[in-house]
């Protein structure tokens, strides 16, 4: 059975939102930045620091990013086509995750008991990264 992990892009933005959602979720970020990535030496000073990788563990996966790099032709086109979602493992949990995915950004559905049986929110952070967050009210 295949892993999916969200991949996320930012513009410029990588490092900052990875930092935040540290302090959310917890665990160890791994990152590299493009100065550290052969065949990068070419790139204007402004963009040698942006992240090329990063990676933040939660739970079983893994949350991964990168900068867009102009001087490549990378462009960020932020759309509604993608939530991560996440189902903790308690409500309180849940309740926490979101109110502080949510300090300065935009509350879609509040953090509620849903007609199918869930606690459930959605919302876009800070960064514009959309979230779902489900808590299975069975558990």
């Amino acid at each position: 059975m295949a892993t999916i992990n969200p991949y996320l892009n930012f513009d410029g933005q990588a490092e900052e939102a990875f930092k935040f959602y540290q302090s959310v979720f917890g665990g160890e970020l791994s990152m590299q930045k493009m100065k550290d990535a052969p065949g990068t030496e070419n790139l204007p000073d402004s963009e040698k620091d942006l992240v090329m990788h990063v990676a933040l563990p939660i739970g079983g996966n893994i949350l991964m990013a990168s900068d867009c790099i102009s001087s490549m032709g990378h462009r960020l086109n932020p759309g509604n086509n993608y939530y991560v979602s996440l189902s903790p493992d308690s409500r309180e949990e849940a309740t926490r995750i979101f109110e502080t995915l949510a300090e300065g950004g935009t509350i879609e559905m509040p953090l509620e008991d849903m007609f199918w049986g869930d606690y459930f929110g959605s919302l876009k952070d800070r960064f514009g990264i959309q979230w779902m967050i489900n808590f299975n009210n069975n558990k």
